[in-house]
């Protein structure tokens, strides 16, 4: 089976006006529904990870748990949740951050990670980067460092893999969509 970005992108469903007006949102809802093409990317990112030396998964709530989750089982990886404010239940570190829509806040299991601790991390798309620089500073805080920031969809005018490339991290997308484009 070979990696065909177009064909991904055609399962990704373009959602006009939401959350707000002016706003294509993508939907990967489609992506998982098809076992070949959930199999295809679950196996892009698996063959590009499997040697790499890292220690543990981050996942970004919610739509990065489908895949963190499922990269951390098969490359037998620990799994970090990154969650939004409010949903884990012992001590956490909060980091605020700005999304598209607004202001937000990330959490972390205090004791998630250890100096030393190298983390590769997980999100459906990458827009602005709020997220995964959010993840990204908690994740420092702890001692440890961030080997590489994964997605299935880049929004590369809305700048995120600029940001993170600009804080020494490296980011990896399977495909990627102008904000205007359908």
């Amino acid at each position: 089976m070979t990696f065909d970005a177009f064909d991904i992108k055609s399962l990704i469903r373009p959602v006009i006006d939401f959350p707000r007006p002016g706003v294509i949102f993508r939907d990967i809802t489609p992506l998982f529904q098809s076992p070949k093409a959930m199999r295809l990317v679950a196996d892009t990112f698996i063959h590009r990870y499997v040697e790499a030396e890292f220690s543990h998964i981050g996942a970004m709530d919610a739509r990065g748990f489908l895949i963190g989750s499922i990269i951390a089982y098969q490359l037998n990886k620990p799994l970090i949740l990154f969650r939004k404010q409010g949903k884990l239940p012992a001590d956490v570190l909060s980091e605020g951050y700005q999304t598209e829509y607004g202001e937000a806040f990330l959490e972390v299991h205090a004791d998630s990670l250890c100096e030393g601790d190298s983390v590769l991390m997980f999100d459906d798309l990458i827009a602005t980067g709020g997220t995964l620089i959010a993840a990204a500073n908690l994740a420092r805080r702890m001692g440890a460092r961030i080997f590489e920031a994964a997605a299935i969809i880049d929004l590369p005018e809305l700048g995120g893999s600029q940001r993170l490339e600009d804080m020494g991290i490296a980011t990896f997308c399977l495909t990627q969509f102008g904000l205007a484009e359908r």
